[in-house]
């Protein structure tokens, strides 16, 4: 075998080991995956996507199909730009650079800042495609705790004291995977702390539009002071996420060396799809899909957190998230999800959801999980939540005996 042969980066060791792979497994039979970030099918817009690819094929179809540069369609690009600044993120469209959905935005800051033994701080927990990203370029983490208004910014201050930190990465809204927000107090002494401290912050917020109780607060972005924000959101949460269109922003310096790091990558991000995109925001109200969208997630939230209150054993807390798609399940000490799912959930009720073990850096804290309700109608999801509650019913009495 030509393996044998060959010795292989360390970064392929380092990334195999996250668990991002089971996120979207090859579902068979009756496999109910709350595992996943998936969007609810039946919310996208098949008809206006298929309108606009035949406009755009029609009218601009040579352009579409042709190579263009790793900025992105000007067009959309422009149109991103009128939508932050409805905000109060006044930013132009070359600060605006359109990506392979956000997750590739996450790689390209990593590759931006980070070498082998950097100091970064992320939250406990957080999203695992995020530690996906950075993992391949060998950081050393520093976790910081979520209180039920964001980070525990107390604690953060204390590591800042006495290390270099070189980037701090947050989900301010609806947190993946808790659905905690960041209030607005917390955003505005984070960015007064980076200041102070000269640090990059990494804003990944593909939930920012699916907010559908409390209060809408602005983004990280659109209290920058000095230019140290780079953001990140996405087309894949709230039009189709196989369109795989993305955007980062970014202060025109660090944004002209992604655009260096994008060329070597891939050279560009498909163009058909981002004048598929803008030309869908031109010939339809995307103000009107997203209500609809935020109308039907609230459904659906409601659906899981019944199901819990009816079914969960004594002894679990769940969050109830004002947004996003996840709510975060925590248990006994005891309890292990990872162990849990391999053996008895997985297996036995057909059943997957992600473990909190590959949502810590340290991949030290076992006895919670993270739960999507974004994809499944009311029947589906009662009944995972019923597969799910027998299974922990039965381990916290096998801990218990």
């Amino acid at each position: 075998m030509i393996m044998d042969q060959l010795t292989l980066a360390t970064r392929t060791q380092l990334t195999s080991q996250t668990g991002l792979e089971d996120l979207i497994p090859d579902l068979t039979g009756d496999t109910i995956s709350f595992a996943g970030g998936l969007p609810d099918p039946a919310q996208f817009p098949k008809q206006a996507i298929s309108d606009s690819f035949q406009r755009v094929l029609a009218n601009n179809g040579l352009d579409a199909l042709q190579y263009h540069n790793a900025k992105g369609y000007l067009p959309l690009r422009e149109q991103l730009a009128a939508r932050l600044a409805r905000e109060n993120t006044h930013i132009d469209a070359n600060e605006i650079i359109l990506t392979q959905g956000a997750q590739q935005g996450l790689d390209l800051t990593a590759k931006l800042l980070l070498n082998k033994g950097d100091h970064i701080v992320v939250e406990a927990p957080t999203y695992v495609g995020a530690l996906a990203a950075f993992a391949a370029y060998e950081p050393r983490y520093h976790e910081i705790p979520l209180e039920n208004d964001g980070l525990d910014l107390t604690l953060l201050n204390k590591v800042l004291l006495t290390q270099k930190i070189k980037l701090i990465y947050t989900i301010p809204n609806f947190q993946n995977p808790t659905g905690i927000v960041m209030s607005l107090a917390k955003r505005q002494q984070l960015i007064e702390l980076a200041n102070r401290y000269d640090v990059i912050i990494l804003e990944d917020d593909p939930y920012h539009d699916l907010r559908f109780a409390g209060e809408s607060l602005p983004s990280l972005k659109a209290l920058d002071t000095e230019g140290r924000v780079i953001s990140l959101g996405s087309f894949s949460k709230v039009l189709a996420p196989g369109l795989r269109i993305g955007w980062l922003v970014a202060a025109p310096a660090l944004l002209r060396q992604i655009r260096y790091l994008k060329d070597g990558a891939d050279l560009e991000s498909p163009t058909l799809p981002q004048q598929v995109i803008s030309d869908y925001l031109i010939h339809n109200d995307f103000d009107a899909h997203l209500d609809s969208l935020r109308k039907n997630y609230l459904v659906k939230r409601n659906w899981m957190l019944d199901a819990l209150r009816k079914n969960l054993p004594a002894g679990f807390t769940y969050t109830q998230p004002e947004g996003g798609f996840f709510l975060w399940l925590t248990g006994p000490k005891s309890l292990n999800f990872e162990r849990l799912l391999r053996e008895e959930v997985a297996p036995k009720e057909h059943l997957l959801y992600v473990p909190s073990t590959h949502l810590y850096a340290s991949n030290q804290v076992l006895n919670s999980a993270r739960l999507s309700y974004a994809t499944y109608d009311q029947a589906t999801i009662e009944l995972g939540i019923q597969k799910l509650s027998r299974a922990l019913t039965a381990e916290a009495l096998r801990l218990n005996a």
